[in-house]
């Protein structure tokens, strides 16, 4: 794409979202887009593998399929400790999602815009866990869990009681329920930050080695893109397992 407007133009450019409406309400298309597209191909992939699936030899897809599944059910019984069908499939789907988000950064960073620039778009911003507001999204419905397993395990009371006499017993009951409120709302706060900041950042080295002459780009590239994809599988397995653990708090009652 052009660079027109320097170096910052251009990395402004492809840091801009494609987004309708102002203020609270603006909404991020091309995440929402993005999120929604790539959330389809997860279920298609799954369902197809299942309703193919046999007892003889299996094939690639299934394979995959069966290699995830055990691997996020492994994690699943070493972190968590409660009762639950919707913990497995749940964190299945965070792990395989939150990696799908991240792996659009390994797609080449002009190609979508520029497809996107032929269809009239402005701005399109492919990666949604560089935006702040899908790590949020994500996060927050983490944090909205965790409160209805813990109401749903402990009882409102039992809930209540932990938010204000833990750790320090009902004679403390103020300062217990500032340390607790600002505990439970750290989790989705680094949650999506750490997410965000990291796969940002990633995003961020793409295109400045973007801006380098076309010689330079292969050699830093290459294993930019070989160690990023470490960093995105990472990212998508701390996402998964902080999930399952904070989870597992929820349902303990103590």
């Amino acid at each position: 794409m052009s660079t027109e407007g320097g170096a910052t133009g251009y990395i402004v450019h492809h840091l801009t979202p494609l987004s309708v409406g102002e203020g609270f309400w603006t909404l991020h298309l091309d995440t929402l887009f993005f999120s929604a597209l790539l959330g389809g191909l997860f279920i298609l992939f799954f369902k197809t593998v299942a309703e193919r699936a046999t007892s003889g030899v299996p094939g690639l897809a299934q394979n995959i399929a069966e290699t995830l599944v055990e691997f996020v059910d492994t994690q699943v019984k070493d972190s968590f400790h409660g009762r639950s069908p919707l913990i497995a499939p749940l964190s299945l789907t965070i792990f395989c999602w939150v990696f799908m988000w991240n792996a659009m950064d390994m797609l080449p960073v002009d190609l979508l815009p520029m497809i996107g620039s032929l269809m009239g778009m402005e701005y399109m911003r492919v990666v949604p866990s560089t935006d702040l507001n899908g790590t949020f999204a994500l996060s927050i419905s983490v944090f909205f869990l965790i409160f209805f397993y813990s109401i749903k395990v402990k009882g409102l009371m039992g809930f209540a009681k932990e938010m204000t006499c833990t750790p320090f017993g009902p004679k403390m009951m103020p300062f217990n329920l500032l340390l607790k409120t600002v505990e439970e709302l750290a989790k989705p706060i680094s949650l999506g930050l750490r997410l965000f900041g990291n796969l940002y950042a990633g995003e961020l080295v793409f295109i400045l080695i973007a801006l380098l002459p076309p010689i330079v780009q292969p050699l830093l590239g290459f294993p930019w893109a070989v160690f990023h994809i470490l960093v995105i599988t990472l990212q998508a397995f701390i996402f998964m397992v902080l999930t399952i653990v904070y989870l597992s708090l929820a349902h303990e009652d103590h």
